[in-house]
């Protein structure tokens, strides 16, 4: 089965690469923009989706700066067990 994982930086951790997207846009003459962050999708086939959580606690995501979501393209598949999302910090 084909997942996706999208890390984004935790709220109040420093993003430096947002930072300079969110300048640089007005500069190419966007307006409005605000509150930009950069992250990452991940994508990868697993024969057990029940492993993504673990494989992003572990490996895709540092869980102290970062936070993760587990997603599949279209949607969760019918039959598959709930996949966990781990909350933004607010």
């Amino acid at each position: 089965m084909r997942a996706r994982v999208l890390i984004r930086p935790k709220a109040g951790i420093l993003d430096p690469q947002g930072v300079a997207v969110e300048r640089a846009l007005p500069a190419l003459g966007f307006s409005g923009v605000a509150n930009v962050h950069v992250g990452r999708l991940v994508e990868l086939d697993v024969e057990d989706p029940g492993q993504l959580e673990a494989m992003c606690e572990k490996l895709l995501a540092n869980p102290l700066i970062e936070d993760y979501e587990i997603v599949h393209p279209g949607g969760k598949p019918p039959g598959d067990p709930p996949l966990r999302s781990r909350p933004a910090a607010t």
